[in-house]
């Protein structure tokens, strides 16, 4: 019984981190890249798409002016809506500065979270394309035209940018920052990797929150309580049968974390947010519902399982490592990959990187924050506005 524990909770672990990426990477080969200009092209739309841009802010006044001002210098966009959640004259003000035509501030006195002021403003759009931007990350100059170049394609409805890092100009914490810069850019990478394959697939289960387009004919209002509204806006559009794909040349910039405390509040959100997705789209677990439904339950649900295996292998391997040398091999090695993360946890604490243990550190990290998003869902701790 516990040899067939700790190897069925080995295989599930295996597939969970190693295997799904494995096989949508084949399938993905096999069905034929969607980056080449030819499948860009076919059956095309020919008419120019214009878009309104809409961004939910709270606070934000130097990047968001500096936003505005890139959106406006392109001429597909055709208005910009900006949502002010809770947020004072000041923001308003920093707003109607720029002064153009296109962008109007909307203000909603009280603090309401960034899914219901886009829920709200959703309804208001008259262009066939909405632009979902945040307030904070800088665009590559062809950013949107790359999304809107994508939607000529009419069995497209969303498509999802491309968040790229790029190291801070200093780091505030040292080489501890570092060390979680390192192991959250390292995260990112094996995501991008994902996404791209499925993108090439059948389609993505989200997009990147920082930037990406839906027709509008396709977007519909969320509950307010929603963490994820960069995957339920699209898996509601993906419900109808469009297709929801990745754009590597619509590219938004980000900075990856210098705090492991910060990051660590961010992920145990997002997974809360997944955990989320499974009590409030039961429809998206089965799969005559869902078109996309190996690549949702992959990517976005099979996660969550992912610390009860942890656990289980662990338990498992000890009780087999008193009857068998091979298990007490495995059983070292199981304890070392665990003493390397502890040690590039200490060596963090202590202002110290160590080479290689970002790794290991980021994996345990991940599903420690894992266990303590589900205690969250468990609770019903949905909290929509975010609080940096």
């Amino acid at each position: 019984m516990a040899a067939a524990l700790f190897w069925l909770s080995i295989a599930g672990l295996g597939y969970i981190f190693v295997g799904y990426p494995l096989l949508v990477w084949v399938a993905s080969r096999l069905a034929g890249s969607t980056e080449t200009e030819l499948k860009r092209s076919g059956g095309a739309a020919t008419e120019p798409l214009t878009a309104t841009v809409l961004i939910a802010a709270h606070n934000e006044t130097d990047t968001l002016v500096r936003k505005l001002h890139q959106l406006i210098a392109c001429d597909a966009v055709a208005a910009v809506r900006v949502g002010i959640d809770g947020a004072s004259d000041d923001v308003v003000a920093a707003v109607e500065s720029v002064a153009d035509a296109r962008v109007r501030a909307v203000p909603f006195p009280e603090r309401q979270g960034k899914p219901a002021i886009l829920s709200k403003l959703i309804p208001t759009v008259t262009t066939p394309v909405i632009v979902m931007a945040d307030a904070r990350q800088p665009l590559a100059p062809e950013a949107i035209e790359a999304l809107l170049d994508r939607l000529r394609d009419p069995d497209i409805g969303v498509v999802s940018g491309e968040l790229v890092f790029r190291p801070a100009d200093e780091a505030v914490d040292g080489a501890a920052a570092n060390s979680t810069s390192e192991g959250v850019g390292a995260y990112w990478r094996y995501e991008k990797f994902i996404r791209k394959c499925e993108s090439n697939f059948r389609g993505v289960p989200g997009a990147t929150g920082a930037l990406y387009a839906i027709r509008t004919s396709l977007a519909r209002p969320i509950a307010d309580n929603t963490l994820l509204d960069d995957v339920v806006i699209p898996m509601q559009a993906v419900e109808t049968g469009a297709k929801c794909v990745f754009e590597p040349r619509a590219v938004v910039y980000d900075q990856p974390s210098t705090q492991p405390g910060k990051e660590a509040i961010r992920k145990r959100r997002t997974i809360a947010g997944a955990a989320q997705l499974a009590i409030a789209q039961p429809r998206w677990l089965l799969p005559w519902r869902n078109p996309i439904w190996w690549e949702f339950v992959s990517h976005k649900l099979a996660r969550l399982a992912a610390p009860l295996l942890l656990v289980v292998a662990l338990a498992a391997n000890a009780w087999l490592a008193r009857e068998s040398r091979l298990y007490a091999v495995l059983l070292g090695l199981h304890l070392a990959f665990y003493a390397a993360a502890a040690l590039g946890y200490a060596a963090q604490r202590a202002g110290r990187r160590l080479p290689g243990l970002s790794l290991p550190l980021m994996f345990v990290t991940l599903n420690a924050t894992t266990a303590l998003a589900l205690l969250d869902a468990s609770r019903g701790r949905f909290q929509a506005a975010w609080k940096r």
